[in-house]
């Protein structure tokens, strides 16, 4: 026993080699409040200095994406860690062809951008990565673990059935590659403590019961590839890319060993930033902002004129000894405004900071720039963030169409719909369940990560449920006309709405199709999805024969299928 506990100790110290990475530029005093603290207190010190952070927009993510995930040896490289493929920036908000905004923690979890719990995690940069689109779509929501039977791999993501005692329940699992599982830990530590109290919808590795957040077989996963796995300099670059993005860091890469004193080794004893080698809480310096930092860009991406989108900035020092002033200047700084042009050093100088409110509101269509510089409160210099924004269009949104769901089975489903036509940002999918014993209905919203994305899976289907689903597509804050509407009832069969001018009428032995115009060919689909009859130049009243059974008909110009009973 003693033996095996020197080696675990012997190889936490090969994996962690500093207590705080010497390389990250962290901002005087920023973990200040950590100090002196144990368990669940520390990690609600950890949740109070990280939910505090700006807001990014989903639209923009790709402009910071260049920033927090391009390769060193050429920054228009995109650095993906689900996939060894190359992938190239081609600048501005529309992403890389091929390539997914993936929410390494899947939003599904929580309900992504549920305005009950905020949109903060939906565009957190601290989970969200590039990632290759069909390893996106492999491992889904699937919770991370280690494969024992794999369906999918590309030779850095494994998708299949997980290790005894791992999934949470789920049948599968997603394993990154070795080089980056403690990315990924360290990453699941910072949503942790970030959204610990988000109420959490799936619970393959979270819990809504416990001040951990995490389950304890995650606890174990996680801290053995955090142990096996040590910071890199590509996350230490990410942090502080992170930071000049939202004006936050992930403190488990800051701090390598921080997650011990929460979920591991060192659960219960006191954290003290002296002996991490970090500044302790008694500061008598000269004043110093923490955040923002020089460097620090505010970027709106795309705003459709008219429209305003607001950004949060925390402003905190300490040792502040005057207020701060505030001012915009240069170029566009009439597209932009601030509340205030002075914040007090009590403010300032607090845990929480100052939560500065900048606006973007654009007059005229085109690229808009202008600088927000943060002077005084007893500063040797000041402080200028950059801010940039691209006025555009309002958005056409056309009506959706909504296809038949695939993959039925008794416990899930997938949604389908076809492509938009115009650009979009993402899609909405929206479902309502009704359960027939109890007469009781939900309604519940989910989106996709991107606009590639033409199928949603559900895999919390139960017996006595019947679900609906329709599409809408988003852009810029623009929601298109509701899609038509999909029924998967109890039996798992799909019905779909009515399209007029086209009517199926069912016979003895087949159906007959009533049209009043032309409707172009017809396909009749039976319910495991094979093409049983293909008409060309479908007219009025033609009749199909059938055996009997459940049948889909779908023409060239209907927005939706039909449903049909032969009998």
């Amino acid at each position: 026993m003693i033996l095996k506990r020197l080696y675990r100790v012997a190889m936490i110290a090969v994996a962690i080699t500093a207590w705080v990475n010497a390389g990250a530029t962290i901002p005087p005093g920023y973990y200040d409040q950590l100090d002196g603290k144990s368990g669940q207190a520390l990690k609600d010190a950890v949740h109070n200095l990280v939910k505090q952070h700006t807001t990014l927009s989903y639209g923009s993510l790709w402009l910071y994406f260049a920033d927090t995930d391009c390769r060193p040896e050429d920054h228009k490289k995109v650095w993906d860690m689900y996939s060894d493929k190359t992938y190239y920036f081609r600048g501005g908000t529309s992403g890389v062809s091929g390539m997914h905004k993936e929410h390494s923690l899947p939003k599904s979890w929580w309900g992504g951008y549920d305005e009950t719990q905020g949109y903060a995690g939906y565009t957190d940069i601290n989970h969200l990565y590039p990632a290759n689109g069909d390893a996106n779509m492999a491992k889904s929501n699937y919770p991370m673990g280690e494969v024992s039977t794999t369906t999918f791999d590309n030779g850095v993501t494994k998708v299949g059935h997980p290790k005894t005692g791992q999934g949470g329940g789920c049948s599968w699992v997603f394993e990154p590659d070795d080089r980056y599982k403690g990315d990924f830990a360290r990453t699941y530590f910072y949503m942790a403590c970030a959204y610990q109290d988000y109420n959490w919808r799936y619970t393959y590795m979270m819990t809504n019961n416990s001040w951990k957040t995490l389950n304890e077989w995650s606890i174990d996963l996680l801290c053995r590839w955090a142990r096996n796995d040590a910071v890199s300099d590509k996350e230490v670059d990410r942090n502080d890319a992170v930071q000049r993005s939202q004006n936050n860091r992930n403190p488990f890469i800051d701090i390598p060993m921080l997650f011990e004193y929460i979920w591991g080794d060192r659960q219960g004893q006191v954290f003290y930033l002296s002996d991490a080698g970090a500044d302790t809480t008694s500061y008598t310096g000269d004043p110093e902002l923490i955040a923002p930092t020089q460097g620090t860009v505010l970027d709106f991406g795309e705003v459709a004129i008219g429209k305003t989108l607001e950004y949060t900035l925390y402003v905190k020092g300490r040792g502040l000894t005057n207020p701060l002033s505030l001012q915009l200047y240069l170029y566009d700084y009439e597209m932009f405004s601030i509340p205030v042009t002075t914040i007090s050093r009590t403010m300032a100088n607090s845990v929480e900071g100052y939560p500065l409110k900048v606006t973007y509101t654009p007059t005229a269509i085109g690229n808009h720039t202008a600088r927000l510089l943060v002077s005084d409160g007893g500063l040797v210099g000041s402080v200028g963030v950059e801010l940039r924004a691209r006025c555009v269009e309002v958005p056409h949104l056309s009506r959706l169409t909504a296809l038949p769901a695939s993959d039925i089975s008794e416990s899930g489903y997938t949604a389908n719909w076809q492509a938009a036509s115009e650009q979009v940002d993402y899609y909405i999918i929206t479902r309502t369940v009704y359960n027939k014993d109890s007469g009781e209905s939900r309604t519940e919203s989910f989106s996709t990560d991107n606009s590639e994305e033409t199928t949603f899976k559900f895999d919390d289907r139960h017996a006595n449920e019947s679900h609906t689903y329709s599409v809408q597509s988003y852009r810029l804050g623009y929601v298109s006309e509701p899609s038509n509407v999909i029924t998967i009832d109890s039996s798992g069969l799909t019905g779909i709405e009515a399209d007029k001018p086209l009517q199926v009428l069912a016979l003895e032995g087949g159906i007959l199709i009533k049209c009043s115009e032309n409707v172009g060919d017809a396909i009749v689909y039976d319910m495991s999805g094979r093409v049983v009859r293909h008409i060309s130049n479908l007219t009025d009243d033609t009749v199909i024969e059938l055996p009997r059974g459940i049948y889909l008909l779908k023409t060239t110009t209907s927005r939706s299928a039909w449903k049909v009973a032969v009998r």
